[in-house]
């Protein structure tokens, strides 16, 4: 949670803009395109740029060290931080913060190289982390209790490195695409028991969100490492500094504030009241050679010449802001060809703690992907006396259970916990919550993941521009660290100092395209 003067300006520079806000124009009246410039020659900013997240936020600072202030950040919610969203859990008496969307400062640095900036924001503004050991720090379950199959977790281990080794740079290089499934089982790993299955789960779901049906071989062996068990490999722009990477540190944020300060308060270092609109929600914009024109749910029209969009791959993907005219067929395919991944935290408090003295513990049930992964936070690395315990689905699972209603969800997760722990009478809890990203219309999911059939030339399309005036910017648009806060950041930084130089320089034609994306042969006709 932030500071109480924070939230209090945040709070005014909200009134002052209810205050100073344009006449509301009923959405019928809305034009279907932007006017000339002798029809409305004023603009409410050079940049809109649509969004407050870390994307949107970095894309901001970066205007503004470029010297160009006039623009206006557009926020749907109350408050800054996007898909770093907090929340205050617990019995009234017995509150904590704990984090619903992203978690982790993943990648610090090593040595000399270079720093992962969300670590250097994370320090800037002293947010409290704690190191997680996914690994070595882990207990095991099935339906009967504790049971131990560890020997599965490191089958599971090799099973990834071989996989992203027979994609990487050190071996010859693949050079067409397959799903990670299909790599799994051409390196020999075929998980034909539950346990072996979680473990898998533990290693590839628990990171992507996706199974590895649905995402891509060579991409799971670019980005997506997890921890210090897999340092010999390769082409790994996150965590190896070989490749590029900042370091293996995954750092776990405990913060009372919330993750989202560093974002919070690197925003209040530069903002001003008149450069940002919170409680605003896009419906449509229309842009053309002109400039664009954004049209909130009340009606208001805000007009620029520019449009930054840093709304997330599953909002685009499920249609909930309207583009007039239509994004062209080559936006559209690479929006669709990306995949939005769910990943879903479930969070209980105990009156007290009857668990595991471990800081992870992973369920074998016969349904793949059923409550797997547990984290203690009633731990002495991270909130110690808390009675919080932490459960995580991801994918088609999340989906499922944001279909049920909080009760049944509750009592499927109590009948698991009972059965982990048959000897144990567990209480009902003090407090119980999960978000629903997947159908919440401001997100659509928790992070973008690329599946087999997303090429490096939709990629491309996903980060360009549409003719002159309307831009996108956020984790998704990045090649290097999609998923990855520090790739929202990347992407408004780059994206910012592009938009600087339109704005500076009258114009300019932005980022390259491909029209049709083609794959290297025709498929014959059947």
């Amino acid at each position: 949670m932030i500071s109480f003067p924070f939230t209090l300006s945040l709070a005014l520079l909200g009134l002052l803009f209810c205050v100073s806000a344009l006449p509301v124009v009923p959405p019928s009246q809305a034009p279907l395109s932007v006017p000339s410039e002798t029809f409305h020659p004023k603009r409410d900013a050079q940049v809109l740029i649509l969004g407050g997240g870390v994307a949107g936020v970095i894309a901001a600072r970066t205007l503004h060290e470029q010297g160009v202030t006039n623009f206006i950040i557009v926020e749907a919610r109350k408050e800054l931080g996007g898909r770093m969203m907090s929340h205050a859990f617990g019995a009234p008496d017995h509150q904590y913060i704990v984090e619903l969307g992203a978690n982790w400062v993943q990648g610090t640095k090593t040595g000399n190289g270079i720093e992962n900036p969300i670590w250097a924001l994370a320090k800037k503004h002293n947010v409290t982390t704690r190191p997680n050991d996914y690994f070595n720090n882990i207990a095991t379950y099935d339906d009967t209790g504790a049971v131990d199959f560890q020997s599965d977790v490191q089958a599971s281990k090799e099973a990834f490195q071989r996989l992203i080794a027979s994609a990487g740079r050190r071996v010859p290089k693949r050079l067409v695409d397959m799903t990670a499934r299909s790599g799994y089982s051409l390196t020999g790993s075929l998980p034909e028991t539950r346990y072996a299955r979680a473990a898998e789960y533990y290693q590839f779901d628990w990171e992507f969100g996706t199974t590895p049906e649905e995402t891509s071989w060579l991409s799971s062996s670019w980005v997506h490492v997890m921890g210090c068990s897999l340092k010999a490999l390769a082409h790994n722009y996150t965590y190896d500094p070989e490749s590029g990477g900042f370091s293996y540190e995954n750092l776990f944020s405990i913060d009372q504030r919330g993750f989202k300060a560093l974002i919070e308060y690197e925003a209040r270092s530069f903002l001003t009241p008149d450069q940002l609109r919170l409680n605003s929600t896009v419906r449509l914009i229309s842009s053309s050679q002109n400039g664009a024109m954004v049209t909130l749910t009340d009606g208001t029209r805000l007009w620029a010449d520019y449009a930054l969009c840093t709304f997330s791959l599953g909002v685009l993907q499920h249609n909930d802001v309207v583009f007039e005219p239509q994004l062209p067929i080559w936006k559209r395919e690479a929006i669709h060809s990306m995949a939005m991944g769910t990943y879903t935290k479930i969070f209980l408090q105990f009156p007290e703690k009857f668990w595991f003295d471990t800081e992870m513990a992973l369920y074998a049930d016969h349904e793949r992907g059923r409550y797997p992964v547990w984290q203690s936070l009633d731990h002495p690395s991270m909130l110690p006396g808390s009675g919080i315990l932490l459960a995580t689905v991801t994918g088609d699972f999340s989906k499922r259970i944001e279909s049920l209603s909080d009760f049944a969800v509750k009592d499927e997760v109590l009948t698991v916990l009972r059965s982990m722990f048959p000897d144990t009478c567990i209480p009902e809890p003090l407090d119980f919550y999960f978000r629903r990203w997947h159908t919440d219309p401001l997100f659509r999911g928790s992070y973008s993941n690329w599946p087999a059939s997303f090429l490096s030339e939709h990629q491309g399309n996903l980060r360009a521009n549409v003719d002159e005036r309307l831009w996108f910017a956020g984790e998704a648009t990045s090649r290097k660290h999609f998923g990855f806060l520090h790739g929202a950041y990347s992407e408004g930084l780059e994206i910012g100092r592009t938009l600087a130089q339109c704005v500076k320089g009258g114009g300019c034609l932005g980022l390259e395209h491909i029209d049709q994306v083609r794959n290297a042969r025709p498929y014959d006709d059947v």
